[in-house]
């Protein structure tokens, strides 16, 4: 088994780091470095599901693609990640009619509708095996999460339509999952959970199938302002016409006029040992969960019937030197059956969030366009992006398609953290500080 790695930097080397799932790969595409100057119609910056996604559907529209990823397909957030889809944005519909009016809201629900249908449609049409099972449960960590758990789901139905919402009491929570922790809550069986990273490299399969190139281990040092855009790497120059930046929470300084507006967090998931029998009565209708605190817990059974439970986070360029039993703590408050378990992985990953938790997309004259900013929910609304950011390339190109989705997408406004891209770190700490003491608190 591969045991817990010590202290990492979070920005460290170019190969999967040593996860469950990098264990349990399958597929990945042999591609190379770039190693010569190239042309095409447009380049994409990261390998991860915007990335790869855009590079399918443009290739599906005939594009000559390029995607230049500095380390490996799915070697951040898209590859490390819980592997929870959620049916919703990041925020909820009654927020965003608050935030964006009922007429702008109902469009958003309808583009994480698609987000949904799009990863279904992709791994079913490409054969991706990456394990996808149905059910998302969001689990009540106090009695006061209990009723805008229950108006959330009742809204959903009442105007939404939206009828696979199931409100759950304490004991009707107790048949799902195996913990006295919870004080209700609602399961989404639209919801779903998957492998991330074999669901990663489904998708640069299918975007290699379409005529798409994808560069390993090729970082972009520069990015010209000019069309064509010319992206220097240590070993070649690709020629672009537009240019897409999908890197989320390793964009660094590529592109200093949107760093500003999004925040690199790192977040942290252990793997048990197989459980055998024992795991399905943790899990008993092998849902995925997530709780309702700040800082969540969200966990979910592998294939194999290993508890992949993801916990804590860190806002630091390092991560903890134990990460096992960083994550172990949360585990046992969970799970005390758990609590000397043995842990096979140990991981950590960086990922982007927002000032407003809702992803930033935009472009910038006259041909760079980019999206990134999940904030945690990123396997469906990511995959959604690259698709909208396709369809938006695609209309500047003169074609079919019409950029009216990514322009709503766009059109939420964003704001910059306080203190801009240097000092935005102590204000999220203080905080996240905060928001973690309430979860302790009854």
């Amino acid at each position: 088994m591969i045991q817990p790695s010590p202290h990492r930097h979070a920005f460290a080397g170019t190969e999967h780091p040593a996860s469950y799932y990098a264990a349990t790969a399958k597929g990945a595409p042999v591609t190379s470095r770039l190693t010569e100057d190239k042309t095409c119609d447009v380049c994409i910056v990261g390998a991860g599901y915007t990335g790869l996604s855009a590079a399918l559907h443009l290739a599906q529209k005939g594009f000559s693609v390029i995607v230049l990823e500095a380390a490996r397909i799915g070697w951040g957030a898209s590859g490390r990640n819980g592997g929870q889809m959620g049916t919703t944005h990041r925020k909820g519909q009654a927020e965003l009619e608050a935030m964006l009016g009922e007429t702008r809201a109902h469009a958003m629900w309808d583009l994480a509708r698609d987000s949904v249908s799009t990863v279904h449609a992709l791994i079913k049409d490409y054969e991706i095996d990456c394990d996808l099972t149905p059910g998302i449960l969001h689990a009540a960590w106090k009695e006061g999460d209990m009723p805008d758990l229950r108006k959330e789901a009742e809204h959903m139905s009442r105007t939404y339509g939206y009828d696979k919402l199931r409100i759950l009491d304490r004991d009707a929570i107790s048949e799902e999952v195996s913990s006295t922790c919870y004080k209700g809550g609602v399961l989404d069986d639209g919801g779903a959970h998957l492998h991330p990273l074999n669901y990663a490299l489904g998708l640069a399969r299918a975007a290699i199938s379409h005529g798409a190139e994808i560069f390993e281990q090729t970082r972009v040092l520069d990015v010209t302002h000019d069309k064509p855009a010319q992206l220097k790497t240590a070993n070649g120059t690709v020629t672009a016409k537009q240019v897409i930046l999908a890197c989320n929470g390793y964009l660094g300084n590529l592109e200093p006029r949107v760093a500003g507006y999004i925040m690199p967090i790192n977040n942290f998931i252990i793997a048990t040992k197989p459980l055998g029998d024992d795991a399905r009565t943790l899990i008993p209708n092998n849902v995925a969960v997530q709780d309702t605190k700040f800082v969540i817990d969200y966990y979910r059974l592998s294939a194999d019937g290993r508890l992949l439970f993801g916990g804590g986070e860190n806002y630091s360029s390092r991560f903890p030197r134990d990460i096992a039993n960083f994550v172990r703590k949360p585990m046992a408050r969970v799970f005390p059956q758990l609590k000397h378990v043995h842990i096979d992985y140990a991981w950590g990953g960086t990922l982007a969030i927002t000032l407003k938790r809702m992803p930033q997309f935009g472009r910038f004259a006259p041909n760079l366009f980019f999206g990134h900013g999940y904030s945690g929910q990123g396997v469906n609304i990511a995959t959604l992006g690259g698709k909208l950011l396709a369809e938006a390339v695609a209309a500047e190109a003169g074609g079919k398609a019409s950029p009216e989705r990514f322009n709503l997408m766009a059109g939420i406004e964003a704001s910059k953290f306080p203190g801009g891209t240097w000092l935005r770190y102590p204000g999220l700490v203080a905080g996240m500080l905060f928001y973690a003491l309430r979860d302790r608190l009854p």
